[in-house]
């Protein structure tokens, strides 16, 4: 459908019960709905907010319109974790309800003070004459879940900048900072901004913009967040409009990440960064990951699963979206590693395994659209991994694999329903070549995570096939072993 504006604004009370619920089922039953990860209960699900430790669980809050496949008035949705996999959807955590968030409450962070969870993010409202103004707010939320918004906002958004948003706090030595993403209001260019304050509440003022050592980064950066990574400083954040001379991509907009020896909050900087951006993700659809450092300094990262200005099939379904499963990062041999968290291992259906060695074909006729394989392919052969694999393999996600070349190309031209096609239909990884490579892949209905040589790439993607194509299957015979485990659902 079409949404107008005035649908896409409507207060959140318009909508009756029978709506709403009308709206979950439709979520709930799409056939390629996804099973074992985080997923809207309806409607529309983006950015991840407010990644935190707090009261013993794992805290993820998500933006959300709930009412359709549109971006509309947004809320934050409330998932809690025992263990980084298995989420439980409490519900609406932040509703656009005040004059600072009128027209919804954008993306932000949170972090525990004692028996309380700061949360901090950018509120949108818009005028009579529908300008829009944007302001930096904060709540509290108690043990109970109960969100007290403070009745200011944080600070007022500088003239210098004509957008400023999308706020990590972060605090060191008894200071709270604010890592926001900005365009310049000079020459409408991307940059990230820090604030400082030692009171929390109020007291803000600007540091000044972060120099990343790059001289282009766009038109708009969002979302950045800066992680320490086993010593490394690491900075994540979606360049917008960035030039592809600067940084190779085939997304509407990447998600990158430099590292670099420190970051100084003093005068801001990232101390001996990169010289070159890095895609986070090579596959088709990650953008606005959000990272935070654990209690124990672990640094953990989740990215919602989709792209701005971007349709999927799903949305004539009424609901659009995934979020990634959560990763740990590290960092060794001078780069940034992302792997399953363990708990990722407690989903396989152990006893239904199958194991395989030598030279297959067919790993498996029917795995269904809910698994995970581990694949250790030997040097220097060429060839093609096909999931959800029709009987003819002609259609399907293909993974074509060149060990001699050092390359892999993932394609999803004929895996179902298009997506973006605009942008292509496939992502190229270089690989070493003379080398064995080995692939951990996890596939949820409509989703697809594929992490390279234990996490040195990731590459992540959606697909729409029909669920009765289930073969996993080389073209040719392979010189390969592995296992293919199916998933349990949570």
């Amino acid at each position: 459908m079409e949404w107008t504006r005035q649908q896409r604004y409507q207060s959140y009370d318009h909508y009756t019960a029978q709506q709403l619920l009308e709206l979950q089922s439709q979520a709930a039953t799409d056939p390629v709905q996804v099973r074992y990860h985080l997923h809207p209960s309806l409607g529309l699900l983006n950015d991840p907010n407010g990644f935190s430790y707090f009261n013993g669980q794992w805290h993820l809050f998500y933006q959300s319109f709930p009412f359709g496949a549109t971006h509309g008035i947004k809320s934050w949705m409330h998932t809690v974790s025992e263990d980084l996999v298995h989420w439980r959807n409490l519900g609406l955590a932040v509703a656009p309800d005040t004059k600072f968030d009128s027209h919804g409450a954008y993306s932000g962070s949170a972090k525990a003070f004692g028996d309380r969870l700061f949360l901090m993010y950018t509120g949108n409202h818009r005028d009579a004459d529908w300008n829009r103004i944007s302001y930096q707010v904060g709540a509290w939320m108690d043990k109970d879940g109960q969100v007290t918004k403070l009745d200011h906002e944080l600070f007022v958004n500088p003239p210098h900048f004509t957008e400023l948003r999308d706020p990590q706090l972060l605090v060191k030595d008894g200071h709270y900072y604010a890592l926001l993403g900005a365009q310049r209001t000079a020459d409408k260019t991307g940059v990230a901004d820090l604030w400082e304050s030692d009171q929390l509440e109020s007291g803000w003022h600007e540091v000044g913009e972060v120099d990343l050592g790059q001289s282009d980064l766009g038109y708009m950066v969002e979302c950045p967040n800066y992680v320490d990574v086993d010593g490394r400083a690491v900075m994540i954040f979606c360049p917008q409009g960035l030039d592809h001379q600067t940084a190779p991509y085939q997304n509407i907009y990447p998600n990158m990440y430099l590292t670099g020896q420190d970051f100084d909050l003093t005068a801001p900087r990232l101390v001996n960064p990169d010289e070159t951006l890095t895609n986070l993700d090579e596959g088709f659809d990650v953008y606005a990951t959000q990272a935070f450092n654990a209690p124990d300094g672990t640094a953990y990262a989740v990215s919602w699963v989709g792209l701005p200005d971007t349709t999927y099939p799903t949305d004539d379904h009424n609901w659009a979206n995934v979020m990634s499963q959560v990763k740990e990062l590290h960092y060794r041999d001078g780069h940034l590693y992302q792997t399953p968290v363990e708990a990722m291992a407690d989903l396989r259906h152990t006893h239904h395994a199958t194991i395989f060695t030598g030279q297959p074909t067919v790993i498996k006729e029917d795995a269904g659209q809910q698994f995970e394989l581990q694949v250790t392919i030997e040097p220097n052969q060429a060839g093609t991994l096909t999931l959800a694999g029709d009987q003819s393999l002609e259609h399907g996600v293909f993974l074509n694999f060149d060990t001699t070349a050092g390359q892999l190309v993932i394609d999803r031209a004929k895996a179902g329903q298009p997506v973006a096609e605009d942008h292509g239909t496939t992502r190229t990884l270089t690989v070493p070549g003379h080398q064995e490579l080995k692939l951990d892949i996890f596939v949820d209905h409509s989703l697809v995570e594929i992490f390279v040589n234990d996490g040195y790439k990731v590459a992540t993607l959606r697909y729409f096939a029909d669920q009765a194509h289930g073969q996993v299957a080389f073209t040719n015979p392979t010189k390969a072993t592995g296992t293919l485990w199916p998933i349990k659902p949570y």
